[in-house]
């Protein structure tokens, strides 16, 4: 592998993906990282806050693909 894609949701996620860019770059100097923004639309959605909200009977189904939906639907069926 010589390019990361990584997907940036808001600017407090760049520091952390920055330094963990520098890292790889360190350990391998071919390693390339390029940074994507989401689109306005998800950019609030985290896999902890759509995990929590799937445990507690919400309805997630807009916020993740089908297979993520069916697997959170297995893991916490709704009562």
């Amino acid at each position: 592998i010589r390019i990361v894609l990584r997907g940036l949701r808001a600017v407090s996620d760049f520091e952390y993906e920055f330094m963990m860019a520098t890292m790889n770059r360190q350990l391998a100097k071919d390693i390339e990282t390029v940074f994507m923004m989401t689109g306005e639309t998800h950019f609030y959605v985290s896999s902890k806050l759509v995990r929590e909200v799937a445990q507690l009977g919400g309805d997630v189904q807009a916020l993740v693909p089908p297979p993520v939906f069916e697997a959170l639907a297995k893991l916490f069926p709704t009562r």
